[in-house]
């Protein structure tokens, strides 16, 4: 019986698996063009599924050896001779052949990379040896393995220019791009750079070709994991709906795609439906996940990484996306943000959600200035959220909460105090996500899901009566957009007293109702 699997590495004969055909044939055609390249991507993104079946998918023509240097202690780096004899160790005991061929691999002669450099030309002389290494960032803080890449490097020149025989393609798998590992030993304290000391950490993986392959799943493709699954257990699924939708929340991050369809299937009696969906989300966002916990180390450990996202998805500052910015590229390589326009964005919505109740439960910095004293009991009714009396009663409170003093530090915070006071209401019963793609410095765009109800809100900072018309209008459109045909504005006006007002009606806008509520 097949499963949805979430750990480790997945084989379509155990597992439900989208179909990747497309993608091996893109990394075949660089094998095929006797590439060196690097695989790198976010924790949990496939890569050692990928190369498994890249391994299956060109094993017929090609000798592939499949490495990984997960697990093998620190031994290993303590000096050339201790790589070199683990390495050919490796290699004899991955390859996929008789035994009098693999002990061509041993050689207790080898003892430094000039004697393997020699041991690999006699070996690679009349074979096309396909080398795969996973979990390279295990061996990566060590310079033993910058000289063995080195030695790769040079053996590949070499080839070029018809002098040798090395391995026919080279493919490393982590989360790091070697050619840019002076940023992983930075961010982990492990280097600085100084003037005499850059030139020994110079890339000797700068051989390699960009490998952009998408390794996110479209829509369609994960429709083909559903087709099996339903091939299986006949739920009478929309599968092209429900692959959307289910796109919609992971924007195709592999782990996040087989969390919510195995949730589905375990945990939620085969609920496949656009709710099941949303119930899905709210189990995985509930229950401790590693993937969180790396998520969240990961911004604990890097405050300009934590500031960064701070100021993109709770503050709405445009920031511009550009590779070699320390900062942007480490979030990158975490998966953690993306492009989109120009612009930094948070890469899914499952990470905006989880990201948003992160940087409440560490707002320390507002937490005597929290709005307290609402009940859920409040403004849920027979299972139903009231988001009028949600947002009048917020007005009260935030009306005894303000002071003139505080309105630099409630103009910057303002956005994620409403969000702190939502939160506790609708927790266990819904949940909000920000819509990233819409979120800038005046406005930013919140969608409540409770039950089986979607509630648009609008959040604005008061710039004046223009950009308040202006407001309207890009809430309708949004509305429009989700086929809501009520929404909610709530304006922050941080002017003094004598000039604000109060304001809290509905309004009718091209047909649409909306509560705004200015506070």
């Amino acid at each position: 019986m097949r499963k949805f699997n979430v750990t480790g590495l997945c084989t379509p004969e155990e597992d439900y698996m989208v179909d990747i055909g497309g993608k091996l044939e893109r990394i075949r055609r660089l094998v095929d063009g006797r590439c060196y390249f690097t695989i790198n991507r976010a924790r949990q993104y496939g890569k050692t599924t990928t190369l498994n079946m890249l391994r299956r998918t060109i094993f017929d023509e090609y000798m592939c050896i499949n490495l990984s240097f997960e697990g093998v202690g620190t031994t290993m780096f303590v000096n050339a001779k201790s790589f070199c004899q683990r390495f050919l160790w490796q290699l004899e005991n991955a390859s996929y052949c008789g035994q009098s061929e693999k002990q061509k691999w041993q050689n207790d002669g080898v003892s430094d990379f000039d004697e393997l450099n020699v041991h690999l030309t006699q070996i690679c002389a009349s074979k096309r040896i396909v080398l795969m290494i996973d979990e390279v960032d295990k061996a990566s803080n060590h310079e033993v393995f910058l000289q063995f890449l080195g030695m790769l490097r040079n053996k590949f020149n070499e080839r070029k220019s018809g002098m040798g025989a090395t391995f026919h393609s080279v493919i490393l798998a982590g989360v790091y791009d070697i050619r840019n590992i002076k940023s992983k030993m930075m961010s982990e304290g492990k280097y600085m750079p100084t003037a005499l000391e850059d030139k020994r950490y110079d890339s000797p993986w700068n051989i390699a070709v960009d490998f952009d392959v998408d390794m996110s799943f479209s829509p369609t493709e994960i429709a083909t994991m559903l087709g099996e699954y339903e091939v299986d257990n006949n739920t009478n699924m929309h599968i092209a709906e429900i692959s959307k939708e289910i796109h919609v929340y992971t924007n195709g991050y592999p782990v996040l795609v087989s969390m919510i369809c195995k949730t589905i299937d375990e945990k939620l009696n085969k609920n496949w439906t656009v709710d099941g969906i949303l119930e899905a989300v709210k189990i995985l966002l509930m229950e401790k996940q590693m993937l969180f916990d790396d998520l969240f180390k990961n911004l604990e450990n890097n405050r300009n990484l934590y500031d960064l996202i701070y100021d993109v998805l709770i503050l709405g500052t445009k920031r511009t996306f550009s590779f070699g910015n320390p900062t942007i590229d480490i979030g990158f390589i975490y998966g953690i943000i993306e492009r989109e326009n120009q612009f930094v964005s948070v890469s899914n919505r499952i990470y905006e959600i989880a990201i948003c109740d992160y940087f409440i439960s560490k707002d320390e910095e507002s937490k005597n200035k929290r709005i307290s004293g609402i009940l859920q009991y409040d403004v849920v009714r027979d299972g139903r959220f009231d988001m009028e009396l949600c947002l009048r009663k917020f007005a009260d409170h935030y009306a005894e909460l303000f002071n003139e003093d505080d309105a630099d530090f409630l103009e910057r915070n303002g956005r994620l105090l409403f969000l702190s006071y939502l939160k506790p209401l609708i927790n266990g019963q819904g949940f909000y996500h920000i819509e990233s793609q819409f979120t800038d410095l005046r406005r930013m765009d919140v969608v409540v899901d409770f039950g089986r109800e979607q509630f648009i809100l609008e959040l604005k900072i008061w710039r004046g009566e223009k950009a308040e018309n202006k407001a309207y209008e890009q809430l309708v459109g949004y509305m429009e957009s989700k086929r809501a045909d009520k929404g909610y504005l709530l304006v922050f006006d941080f002017r003094s007293k004598k000039n604000k007002e109060r304001k809290i009606e509905w309004i009718n806008v091209d047909g649409k109702m909306i509560l705004e509520v200015k506070v």
